[in-house]
């Protein structure tokens, strides 16, 4: 009696030397592809169509007005060559500490004490915390170059203090100007990493603790083998979103000291700005937005790598 063989599957092909495997063919053909279109079609006309004009306009000397001369990747050695570029990118990683390592440990420290010590009126702290990130960073600016004011809130404190040598002129001070202005980033970037990793803390399990205080560690201990460990997902979302800020921030040092005194705080993203609509150098301008941007992508894709090799 003839038997009939059973049906192979579609993942394999009967060949003269046994199965054979295939590629398996997804059921969905093409579909996926017609959902992710229209975003794409988005992505591709405001980010990856501006991005290369900039690239292409990078390679030319133009003013914004007259005929481009190609010039080719000189622009982008100007960016390497010159003094008032290269402390701007300097600078940029100076306010990395303040918007992002600063942070960072003070929301690691508030986080914990909020989490662990079940505070009361939790859903307050966090509003309270978060609330510079809604403010605009303009009006920000503003009030921090009041209270910076040589008559501001700051001075008048230190003087009613009994410390009227330490008052100073916050923002018109070569060595004090750039940490001055970190410092208002410092305010602004701790209320979101601190909800990011009250979030993350609040999912560690209460079991852990309790087994590490009945193996006798105590809370510093605790909070540095399982707290910190426990957020590493959260810490990294914190430090790419901070170090973000950092590195493209334009509002809070043109409303505060333009780049001053001298060139002492002047930064990539401002310095797009000056060349562009100061010095019609627009062409120049381009290439500074393309290191910045480059630079950006680079430590954003360190510090993830990072993350994903600690976890």
């Amino acid at each position: 009696m003839r038997t009939s063989s059973p049906p192979t599957s579609d993942a394999t092909v009967r060949g003269p030397g046994g199965p054979a495997p295939v590629r398996r063919r997804s059921r969905y053909g093409l579909t996926p592809y017609w959902f992710l279109l229209p975003a794409l079609v988005v992505y591709a006309l405001f980010l990856l169509y501006p991005l290369g004009r900039a690239v292409q306009i990078s390679l030319y000397d133009w003013d914004g007005l007259s005929l481009a001369t190609f010039v080719g990747p000189a622009n982008y050695a100007d960016v390497l060559t010159d003094d008032r570029l290269r402390s701007a990118f300097g600078h940029s990683l100076v306010l990395i500490f303040f918007f992002a390592v600063l942070p960072l440990g003070i929301g690691l420290v508030l986080a914990a004490l909020l989490t662990r010590g079940q505070v009361r009126g939790m859903g307050f702290f966090r509003t309270v915390i978060f609330l510079p990130q809604v403010i605009a960073m303009v009006v920000v600016a503003v009030a921090w170059r009041q209270i910076y004011a040589p008559d501001g809130q700051l001075n008048t404190l230190l003087r009613a203090v009994g410390l009227d040598a330490l008052t100073r002129t916050w923002l018109g001070d070569f060595t004090l100007t750039l940490p001055a202005v970190g410092l208002i980033g410092t305010w602004v970037s701790t209320g979101l990493v601190t909800v990011l990793l009250m979030a993350g803390m609040s999912r560690i399990p209460t079991e852990l603790y309790e087994a590490a205080t009945l193996d006798g560690a105590g809370a510093v201990r605790s909070f540095l083998f399982i707290t910190v460990p426990s957020v590493r997902a959260e810490v990294v979302v914190a430090l790419t979103m901070t170090i973000i800020a950092a590195l493209k921030t334009f509002d809070l040092v043109y409303v505060t000291t333009s780049g001053g005194p001298g060139a002492t705080t002047t930064v990539p993203s401002f310095e797009v700005y000056r060349r562009a609509f100061q010095l019609g150098e627009v062409g120049s301008a381009a290439a500074v937005a393309v290191v910045l941007t480059v630079l950006i992508f680079g430590i954003n894709i360190a510090v993830n790598r990072i993350g994903e090799r600690e976890s």
